[in-house]
């Protein structure tokens, strides 16, 4: 379905989920993350990025494989993406919503 986030029309997901990486950018990140919430910072951002680097390389995503990342532990985790960190930073990152996430 379309969405508008930022000004710009994107496809999404009826989770809210981009369904075209190219059409993420930071705007619509930030638009995103603050329809859950969210005030990105710098932190935010070294997150989000790792997450799409992961994406790319084909690696699978789960609070599990994070905790084992050592980009950032659970607990930081949780406090930057409260409720379901895996699920809001993908959306987030512009990128498919993770199998595990229900």
């Amino acid at each position: 379905m379309e969405a508008v986030l930022a000004g710009i029309k994107v496809m999404v997901t009826d989770d809210g989920y981009l369904t075209d990486f190219s059409q993420w950018n930071e705007d619509i990140a930030r638009e995103i993350a603050k329809n859950e919430g969210i005030e990105m910072t710098d932190r935010h951002w070294e997150v989000i990025k790792w997450i799409q680097e992961q994406v790319k390389a084909g690696n699978p995503l789960s609070v599990r494989g994070i905790k084992k990342s050592g980009v950032l532990d659970i607990k930081e985790f949780y406090a930057l993406f409260p409720g379901g960190p895996l699920k809001l930073s993908t959306k987030i990152a512009g990128v498919p919503k993770p199998k595990s996430c229900i």
